[in-house]
């Protein structure tokens, strides 16, 4: 018995380790092969090694740098494949076994050799025996194997693991060989391998088995292959005579341009910004510049947008700029196979002309909608779909020629090179780089040679990915930020390695840089030129396309090409119907207000826009989807209104049309829809379906990195500790890094407050620190506003006249089956695409769940568009400032200043709406006063009163500068629209223009000049805070519904509102709170009231919705519900009986318990359900086999003999007794299912204590900074607990505290831990008093760390009034006091008599008097009983 060990070494790897032997392209070729045969007893016979010439192919770099043969040793030194061959059969034939390690690989290799002879596979049928299997992966124990086993080990770790010792020469066949010879019979010599191919093997392994020592190397000597062809490289270098290089002078006067650029829209791969490039070769003198991003087309409208801007501000035309669009393509072998990996390989594609960019367009959609697969590929189909009008470059080392070049051959690269000769002709550039990597100077010799012997242009690149050197560290920072690991991994591949580039040469280097790296090749300078000359510049901006609307026929013309003619005939039918219906009579004012509108809309060609827009509102109505009243200045259209486009009268409240359309500049409308949440998604099914997938996409977004997100990104990928990253984030305001940093001491004082800019100061401190944090710190400052991520913009819509990728390029997203365009929302309609908003407003949901509800339980069928606006109680409500839940108007400021005004009309609602947001806020006050008659209402001049009289003489809104200026000075109404932008946007050059012809207009109607220098002194300071009268108008009216609905339907409304908030549980909360107040009670869930969403019973009180537990989903809900129909569910079997089980699992059962969901049940308590009563299964899994039997009888339709239904022959289990939970107990299982307590709180037996001896409430203590050096109290009952143990062996602990609010984790150190520990029991009720202190200062670095909490004292909640009550404070109101009252109060202080002074607060709220007198003869005891007592007889006190 013979065993024959081999190894070879290759020209590289198989792409396909699936493929036939016959494939011989796709199997290396083997450039080496060693053997030795042993006998029985493992003594060797026999050995043999051989370098193959290489005859019709060469061997790649990459190969060689494994190996070390290079072409040039193997043809010196090898022999003829036949000769091995022979030699190799020979050697089969005398043995029975082939042994390796990993032998799949090499007897592939040489099987395939073989066949390319003409020869049989001489090693088909041999058996044979492997030494990389599962049993030496255990045996090793090496982790990061598959499916987590152990990973397959290489030859060196085996041999590692046997001898602990390694071998010289890894990757040399003969050194393996030897390797591996002596690992195989090391195993078998310890029983360690036990291969398949042995039928016996004790028996066939006796003789090596009874060596007694380790086996050892045969002692071969192995040449150094590496060393070998490097000295014939050397030898040949003398021999080839040198070229001198050109001298600078004669590149002198040639433009070099960056062909290969990479921009950040290269996302996660490239740091260079758009106008970082453009500075750069504008500086350096450039005539061109080209972007090529991966597989994208995102950066392209904003290139060209940027260079056209820098260009119109040269005085000097000859230095303008020309863009160039260029996209570098993944092309692979079949774009459309996702069965395997393969990101194929990196083309740089460029476009001639604007034919040539909608080619690019092409492919990149191609790319990502049908060829996305790790990354968006194309394949050569695609590109010869594609090609005209492109340029292409071969690339770097990932593209095909170079790549085949080093990992293939020459003769596989140069079969490429002439496909894509073939298909480019003079189009097809050969690119060159030096990066300083010896294999692209590797590439470079072979690419030179084609060129020359092909006849193809040379250019000279450079592959640029960040702007100047000193980026290459953020750069790298970034890849790891992409590829989720840390800079200290090695850059290399395979395990334990990154991704990472090999230098810091790929930065933008000026033009002198690249004609000194290419100087002894000129063409690679001078061949720039000529493809530079081939391009034609393009602009992307265009009018916007609207998608075609189909009009009757009876309203289209003959000569009407584009069929805009049509469209007018059309809209104004529908527009005259319209305001039949809408104003019932039309008067002179109302007609030429329409035909004015009408006529504006005809002559900016957009009434095709106007009929696409009332179409998908009319759809939306008839699918019974709410629709907003209007947003935005669209409300100003009379046209929009008689269309139903919006709901609120432009004439009744002196809304603008030319605020939306300005007749005299044309541009766009916008309008903008709020359609109901839940509804949003039956309109975009009808925008398919009405105008296909093809036509309609959706618009992407760009996640950039903030500065927060670059200091954490880069601390991440630093390994800065979690705490410290966290802290410097924390340290920064709301500002930029380079704000930070480029802005001068003087210029942050003015921005920030006097706290801010001491962390400022600390942010700069750090920076300049020679540590990770300093590092952290000045990487981020690049890496800051890098964009990290792609999304979808959350309402824009685009709708094209035909197929989307003849417009624009897109890509595909995660959370949308519709395309995305590449291009943003910033720059999609200057494209010259339709963009349209569709906008999910979850307060139209509220409402119509509300009428809903309303109708439900009242049978009263509400429109809310029909409220009265007059309605009493509604007024009431915002005069009392309880508008908490009602839209635009619950913030806690603007409830303050409703209170102060008491809005008695609509306008005042509008008016609030339009003044509560920065800036115009501190005009409040005057309004209120002037409301209120507290201030005298003046205007500069009488005629201003028919405007401003509405807002009490104030300018609240653009509309009222727009019609004064139009009243005052004859402004036309396309001035006035101009005059409202360039105060709103404090457009200075715009204003200088326009004032001389405010003031001569105003002086040529009788006005007196100071006045009117007054009224634009006035407008100036404040019009660009006035706000948009539409806009306010709609969203006042939504909020005035809400308001009206709370008023009249108080709990249905609260149900909702808790509806639309249930997946928010501190909304939740919040809300809850508020129903609380307005005396509502909110049940928890029952399965026989409550729905998916939030109801009101019978008794008016608010039933939580069974859609809110967790793990209930909508299919258990809706079973439940749908069987109820028959009747109340009387017990938990009946219901089991009733409803499909398949929808409703146990997880669901048994939170529907834990939250209280079977409590109707009388007879039974939660802990029963869930109670095992010895046996291990819970009653919950009883009663549910029961139901599934029960149903399982049932569906069989078994009838017993006497006729008696199956319902009836099952009888009930019995409910086994056991202990309630107690309530505390209860309401944590509560809480864990719903994620807030509903019956009740823990720590209700305690709100006495809660709000008369806690000073704040947890919720704040999210922001200790406010409260440095201030003495707070706060309590709670006690969650978590975790007693732990520092590194010097000292105690402390870590536990959570909750309150009514929120829930805190605090940490005790020291003696404050010893001597408080005994209080920090999970569920413990306790009162604590802190200290917050300013953070322990850094000795060496001098920086303040995070506030910390100083523990002054702990005490149980039930001692806390004991302890700290002093006095009782009675509050009397002289009005309501009477002679039957105090009896009543005296009477009952009696029962609590004590030593506590009681004290009497007499006052009136009318003359504003009061009197304090202490009781002489009566003190108390205060305890819960009392305050309780108090409470109940709705007497006020204090404690104190």
């Amino acid at each position: 018995m013979m065993y024959l060990i081999f190894d070879t070494e290759t020209t590289g790897l198989p792409k396909r380790w699936k493929a036939p032997l016959t494939d011989t392209e796709n199997w290396p070729r083997c450039v080496q092969i060693a053997w030795q045969i042993h006998d029985i007893k493992g003594t060797i016979v026999a050995h043999e090694d051989y370098l193959i010439q290489p005859n019709g192919f060469t061997i790649p770099f990459d190969s060689e740098k494994v190996h070390g043969i290079s072409t040039a040793l193997a043809k010196d030194k090898g022999i003829p494949l036949k000769q091995v061959l022979d030699n190799f059969q020979k050697a089969i034939n005398q043995v029975e076994f082939l042994v390796g390690h990993n032998i799949s690989f090499d007897r592939n290799i040489m099987g395939a050799e073989f066949l390319r002879k003409g020869l049989k596979d001489a090693l088909e049928g041999k058996a044979v025996i492997d030494t990389c299997t599962e049993e030496t992966a255990f045996l090793c124990k090496l982790a990061g194997g598959r499916g987590g086993k152990f990973k397959l080990p290489t030859l060196s770790e085996l041999y590692y693991h046997l001898f602990k010792q390694t071998f010289e020469e890894a990757h040399n066949a003969t050194s393996d060989v030897e390797a591996t010879t002596r690992v195989f019979l090391e195993l078998l010599r310890n029983g360690l391998l036990n291969p398949k191919a042995f039928s016996d093997v004790s028996i066939q392994t006796l003789e090596i088995r009874k060596q007694k020592t380790p086996f050892t190397l045969v002692g071969l000597k192995h040449e150094n292959l590496k060393k070998a062809s490097k000295a014939l490289k050397q030898k040949e270098k003398i021999l080839i005579p040198k070229i001198e290089p050109k001298t600078d002078n004669f590149l002198k006067n040639t433009s070099f341009v960056h062909l290969h650029n990479h921009t950040q829209f290269s996302v996660l791969q490239a740091t260079s910004r758009i106008n970082q490039l453009i500075d750069t070769a504008a500086k350096d003198g450039m005539p061109a510049l080209a972007i090529t991003d991966h597989g994208n087309l995102m950066g392209a409208f904003h290139f060209i947008k940027a260079i056209n801007l820098y260009n119109s501000k040269l005085e000097d035309r000859e230095k303008k700029l020309k863009p160039i669009i260029g996209c570098e393509f993944y092309v692979c072998e079949d774009h459309k196979d996702k069965t395997r990996r393969d990101d194929g390989f990196q083309i740089v594609f460029i476009a001639k002309n604007k034919k040539g960019y909608h080619n690019l367009a092409k492919m990149t959609s191609i790319a990502y909608v049908d060829g996305f697969y790790y990354v968006p590929r194309i394949d050569k189909k695609i590109v010869d779909l594609y090609k005209e009008n492109l340029i292409v470059l071969t690339g770097n080392t990932f593209g095909e020629v170079p790549s085949k070049i080093l990992n293939l051959g020459d003769r596989q690269a140069e079969e490429a090179l002439e496909w894509w000769h073939h298909k480019f002709g003079d189009d097809l550039y050969i690119e060159l780089m030096r990066h300083g990597e010896e294999a692209e100077d590797r590439a470079n010799d072979v690419l030179i040679d084609f060129s020359r012997k092909h006849k193809i242009s040379l250019i000279a690149t450079n592959n640029t990915y960040y702007i100047n050197k000193e980026e290459a560290n953020a750069h790298d920072i970034l890849l790891c930020v992409k590829e989720g690991e840390k800079q200290a991994t090695p850059i290399g591949r395979g395990r334990g390695f990154r991704y990472g580039f090999p230098n810091q040469e790929y930065y933008f280097k000026t033009q002198d840089q690249m004609k000194s790296l290419f100087k002894d090749i000129p063409e690679a300078i001078l061949n720039i030129k000529s493809l530079v000359d081939k391009i034609e510049s393009f602009s992307l901006t265009r009018d916007v396309l609207l998608p075609k609307f189909e009009i009757p026929v009876q309203y289209q013309v003959e000569d009407d090409p584009d069929g805009k003619k049509g469209e007018n005939n059309y809209l104004r039918d529908l527009t005259y119907n319209g305001a039949k219906a809408r104003y019932k009579k039309i008067s002179k004012n109302l007609k030429e207000r329409i035909d004015f509108e009408l006529d504006v809309i005809a002559n900016t060609g957009y009434p095709g826009y106007f009929l696409i827009v009332q179409d998908l509102i009319a759809a939306a109505r008839k699918m019974d989807v709410s629709v907003g009243p209007g947003r935005g200045s669209a409300a100003g259209s009379v046209v929009a209104y008689c269309l139903n486009i919006t709901n609120i009268d432009p004439v009744k409240y002196d809304l603008l049309f030319e605020r939306f359309l300005n007749p005299d500049r044309v541009s766009m409308p916008d309008i903008d829809i709020d359609f109901d949440d839940e509804g949003r998604g039956k309109i975009m099914e009808y925008v398919i379906s009405k105008y296909g997938t093809n036509q309609v996409a959706q618009i992407i977004t760009y996640g950039t990195m903030a500065a927060k997100s670059s200091i954490r990104d880069t601390a991440r990928v630093l390994d800065l500790s979690l705490g410290e990253a966290d802290r410097i984030a924390k340290l920064l305001p709301n500002i930029k890094l380079e704000k930070i940093f480029g802005s001068t001491e003087e210029q942050l004082k003015e921005k920030l407050r006097s706290e801010e800019l001491l962390r400022v100061n600390e942010i700069k401190n750090i920076a300049e620190e020679d540590s990770i944090s300093g590092q952290t710190i000045q990487q981020a400052k690049v890496l800051e506003g890098s964009l990290r991520n792609t999304g979808i913009h959350a309402c824009g819509v685009i709708i094209t006249p035909d197929d989307i990728t003849q417009f624009v390029p897109v890509a595909t997203a995660k959370d949308s089956d519709l395309y995305v365009t590449q291009y943003d929302n910033s720059v999609v309609e200057d494209a010259g695409l339709l963009k349209m908003d569709f906008l999910g407003l979850k307060t139209l949901t509220l409402i119509k769940d509300t009428v809903k509800l309303v109708k439900y339980k009242h049978g009263i069928e509400l429109d809310p568009d029909k409220f009265p606006l007059d309605d009493i109680k509604t007024y009431e409500l915002f005069q009392r400032g309880e508008t908490v839940g009602i839209f635009q108007y619950e913030s806690a400021g603007m409830q303050k200043y409703l209170k102060d005004l008491k809005p008695t009309v609509f306008a005042d609602l509008i008016a609030m709406n339009a003044l509560y947001r920065p800036g115009p806020l501190e005009y409040i006050p005057s309004f209120v006063d002037r409301k209120n008659g507290k201030q005298e209402i003046s205007y500069d001049l009488p005629v201003m009163k028919e405007f401003l009289e509405e807002t009490y003489g104030i300018t609240v809104y653009q509309e009222q500068v727009m019609l004064l200026s139009q009243k005052l000075a004859g402004f036309s109404k396309g001035d006035a629209d101009v005059l409202r932008k360039a105060m709103g946007k404090k457009i200075f050059a715009l204003l200088q223009k326009l004032k001389p012809q405010f003031i001569d207009g105003g002086k040529s109607n009788g006005h007196p000049e100071e006045i009117l220098e007054k009224i634009w002194r006035d407008w100036e300071a404040f019009a660009a805070y006035a706000f948009n009268k539409s806009h306010s108008t709609c969203y006042a009216w939504i909020g005035y519904q809400t308001a009206y609905l709370k008023a009249h339907y108080p709990a249905e409304y609260m149900a909702a509102v808790l509806s639309n908030n249930m997946n928010d549980i501190k909304q939740v909360t919040f809300f809850m709170e508020e129903c609380r107040r307005m005396k509502l009670n909110v049940l928890g869930p029952d399965v026989n009231e409550s729905y998916y969403k939030f109801t009101v019973n019978d008794d008016q009180a608010i039933r939580f919705g069974m859609g809110a537990i967790k793990g209930v989903g909508r299919g258990a809900v809706e079973t439940i519900i749908e069987n109820r129909k028959k009747g109340k569910y009387q017990s938990i079997f009946d219901l089991v009986k009733r409803i499909d089980l398949r929808a409703a699992n146990k997880k669901a059962f048994e939170n529907l318990i834990l939250a209280g969901g079977f409590d109707s049940f009388e007879d039974t308590h939660r802990a029963q359900y869930l109670n095992s009563d010895g046996d291990g299964i819970t009653f919950l899994e009883k009663i549910m086999r029961f139901g599934t039997k029960f149903q399982e009888h049932l569906n069989s339709s078994q009838i017993s003999l006497f006729g008696e239904e199956t319902d009836n022959s099952y009888q009930d289990l019995n409910i086994p007794h056991c202990e309630p939970w107690s309530n505390l107990i209860r309401l944590k299982k509560e809480k864990e299912v719903v994620g807030i307590y509903i019956s009740s709180h823990p720590l209700d037996d305690f709100e006495h204590e809660m709000n008369h001896f806690v000073s704040i409430s947890l919720n704040h203590l999210t922001n200790l900074e406010s409260f440095i050096n201030k003495e707070v109290t706060v309590g709670g009952i006690v969650n978590e607990v975790e007693h732990l143990e520092s590194r010097q062996g000292k105690g402390w602990a870590r536990f959570s505290i909750e309150d009514f609010t929120d829930q805190f984790e605090f940490r005790i150190f020291g003696e404050e831990y010893l001597k408080y520990r005994h209080f920090l029991v999970v569920n413990q009720f306790i009162r604590i008093k802190i200290m917050i202190r300013q953070g322990w200062t850094n000795s060496e670095t001098g920086r303040v760390g995070s506030p910390r909490v100083q523990f002054l004292s702990f005490e149980m909640l039930y001692n806390t009034i004991e302890k700290n009550a002093k006095k009782l404070i009675l509050q009397l109101d002289v009005k309501k006091i009477n002679e039957e009252k105090i009896d009543a109060l005296k009477d009952h202080l009696k029962s609590f008599k004590g030593d506590k002074p009681l004290v009497f607060n007499i006052y009136d709220p009318e003359k504003k008097i009061k009197l304090t007198l202490n009781s002489k003869k009566q003190k108390v005891k205060i305890t819960q009983d009392l305050l309780n007592e108090l409470d109940r007889q709705e007497w006020y006190y204090k404690l104190n």
